[in-house]
């Protein structure tokens, strides 16, 4: 008894530590996915598609010793159109706000020229780095070996671990690892958050999440959501939302809505079932299509969806 209180003691007199921790990388290779892995809780949308987050998502995890805010931002690649430029400049700018940079790559994929320049920029940043090698559940020891090889030549010096996000291995050690990295300081958070994007946003997420993947191929990048009523009725424990899916062509609402309106169906099920775990309550979800001509080429459009 007497060595657990002492053991006790001991963790309670070690400094708490606080600070920010980016996640950047290649688009789709599992950011939002070990994101949500850490927490615990879902605050980052997940597809097969990429560059599905577009926002530089906070997701927060505090224990007894820390507080690490995590930064998932949208994948760096080559963008040549306003909103690729615009979602890459995002990405980069989260680098000189940090205390440490996750770098995230997919252990399915060889390095290629966008992996090159990442690996150019991160050794020109002075904050510490930590390579991340993601999805080894998927991939064979002898396939991993030489890709770690790579890394190793591209930023001489920085830890790798191989991890898989999905199931949580190696996770632990990435965590270990960015505490580390963090100054004693207070929380910047409260203890029960877990992220501060609002629940409007979480809603427009989860509604632009159950698009992408309900219609796949079909639907383009060009989709957003935008909330036109977020009404909390707590006498009816119940929470009304109404959210306008915005798309770039008239083919394209057609296919939103579905043949007797059953895909338009399927994604408010869906995205209702899913914000009623997230916000224990019920939810009523009200969705609406609106056709905005090329909005991913329009800077004022960008702005007003949050671009």
């Amino acid at each position: 008894m007497a060595e657990a209180e002492s053991k006790h003691k001991e963790k309670s007199a070690a400094p708490f530590r606080s600070g920010y921790i980016a996640i950047i990388g290649r688009p789709n290779v599992g950011k939002s996915t070990l994101l949500n892995q850490i927490l615990g809780e879902k605050v980052a949308i997940v597809s097969p598609r990429p560059q599905t987050t577009r926002n530089r998502i906070t997701g927060i995890r505090t224990t007894e010793t820390s507080q690490i805010v995590f930064l998932d931002t949208p994948g760096i690649h080559q963008g040549h159109s306003i909103i690729n430029r615009r979602l890459v400049d995002t990405a980069l700018q989260t680098l000189d706000e940090v205390d440490g940079v996750v770098w995230v790559l997919d252990a399915h994929d060889r390095i290629k020229q966008e992996e090159e320049r990442i690996a150019e920029t991160l050794t020109g940043v002075e904050t510490p780095v930590l390579i991340l090698i993601n999805k080894i559940d998927l991939v064979s020891k002898g396939k991993l070996l030489p890709l770690m090889e790579r890394c190793a030549q591209l930023l001489p010096g920085k830890e790798i671990v191989p991890v898989s996000a999905l199931k949580g291995d190696g996770v632990p050690i990435l965590l270990d690892i960015v505490e580390k990295w963090l100054a004693e300081g207070e929380p910047f958070f409260t203890g029960g958050e877990y992220t501060d994007q609002t629940e409007r946003f979480l809603a427009s997420e989860i509604v632009r999440e159950k698009v992408f993947n309900l219609t796949r191929q079909e639907i383009p990048y060009g989709v957003a959501v935008t909330i036109d009523e977020f009404t909390e009725k707590e006498e009816k424990n119940l929470i009304v939302i109404s959210a306008t899916i915005h798309t770039e062509r008239d083919s394209h609402k057609g296919i939103l809505i579905g043949k007797r309106g059953a895909m338009l169906k399927e994604i408010g099920q869906q995205a209702r079932e899913e914000l009623e775990k997230i916000f224990a309550c019920r939810v009523f979800l009200e969705l609406f299509i609106r056709v905005d001509a090329n909005w991913t080429l329009n800077p004022n459009l960008l702005t007003e969806m949050g671009l």
